[in-house]
């Protein structure tokens, strides 16, 4: 099995590849090649080190005719133009969500044609999807049946690709499935764009000795998976059949409510009075908003159904990123966890 993973020197698409190439199969087809595609150089040395592993640098739109030029069996559409980033460069966030997806799945469709494989094309969508509008005030809790209605560009670039991956799929030209992926917490390295990278600044930052800033209230609430629920939703959408995804449109992934609070006494408890001074609170209007209009509390039954659950609590959220990064923490209370 040859797979294109997007986005694949980043966080997420650099862990799922990992997990690829540990499972060695994906739909019960050994993975000979995958192939991972961004704007940025991977430093991975694990990947890296991997005769299966083949990397593409560049914009992914500038090079869609040679990425493509290959038949891939499974695609993993990560890579996109994040939701601040949106906000503020309007063309950009076009260009690198709407025309980028649009070449990707066209380049899918021509594959088919030419007597390729039709592809299974997963896209990471975004809880961005939903926002309260003045005709569809947004309920208290969000099921699969809740229509979305975006308050942001990148959560409209979202929405527009999952209605694409649908038609695609529709017509035959891929075998899609969209998941809506939460807020993925704890993320490692520098803060991104994203108008929710602070609620991985203030575990993260503080962990290492380093101030943080949070833009919003306390009493926020916020929808989280930790990068291993969400690598585990991922694939579970990719593995399952195509009457077990119950339908084209996209499906919400598991979510763990929480209050930004409770993220600050997560990392109190596990970091100690030290970690925790180093927060202060800033407001902004503008990601207050932003992580303001998204849901925070969801009914995930179809995620159920294929055998998926949110993250315990708040604190294994935290413990995970100790574990997995501990060259990053520099706190002795983290560090003394078992």
């Amino acid at each position: 099995m040859k797979i294109l993973i997007t986005g694949g020197a980043g966080f997420l698409g650099a862990r799922l590849a990992r997990e690829l190439l540990q499972r060695q199969c994906l739909r019960g087809q050994r993975i000979q090649r995958l192939v991972l595609a961004d704007l940025a150089e991977l430093h991975d040395p694990v990947l890296s080190a991997d005769a299966r592993v083949h990397m593409r640098v560049g914009d992914l739109l500038a090079q869609m005719p040679a990425l493509m030029a290959e038949d891939f069996d499974a695609v993993f559409h990560l890579a996109s133009a994040v939701s601040a980033e949106c906000e503020a460069d309007f063309d950009l966030g076009l260009r690198a969500n709407l025309d980028t997806t649009r070449a990707l799945l066209d380049a899918c469709r021509a594959q088919s044609a030419r007597g390729g494989p039709v592809p299974l094309f997963v896209f990471s969508s975004s809880v961005a999807v939903y926002g309260s509008d003045p005709a569809l005030p947004l309920p208290a809790e969000v099921d699969d049946r809740t229509l979305p209605t975006p308050q942001s560009s990148y959560g409209i670039h979202k929405f527009i690709c999952e209605q694409l991956v649908a038609d695609y799929t529709r017509k035959g030209y891929i075998d899609g499935r969209a998941a809506r992926l939460m807020t993925v917490a704890v993320r490692p390295g520098p803060p991104n764009r994203a108008a929710s990278s602070f609620l991985s600044s203030i575990v993260r930052e503080p962990l290492a000795g380093l101030p943080a800033i949070c833009p919003v209230a306390p009493d926020t609430e916020v929808a989280l998976a930790s990068p291993a629920s969400t690598i585990a939703g991922l694939l579970t959408v990719a593995e399952a059949s195509r009457e077990d995804f119950a339908g084209r449109t996209a499906l919400n992934l598991p979510a763990l409510t929480v209050t930004v609070q409770q993220m600050l006494d997560a990392l109190r408890d596990i970091g100690g009075q030290d970690a925790l001074r180093c927060v202060r609170f800033q407001p902004d209007a503008t990601i207050a908003r932003i992580v303001g209009g998204w849901p925070s509390r969801f009914d995930s039954a179809r995620a159920r159904a294929l055998g998926l659950s949110p993250d315990r609590d708040v604190h294994s959220i935290v413990r995970q990123y100790v574990r997995d990064h501990r060259q990053a923490v520099r706190n002795a209370q983290a560090l003394s966890m078992p």
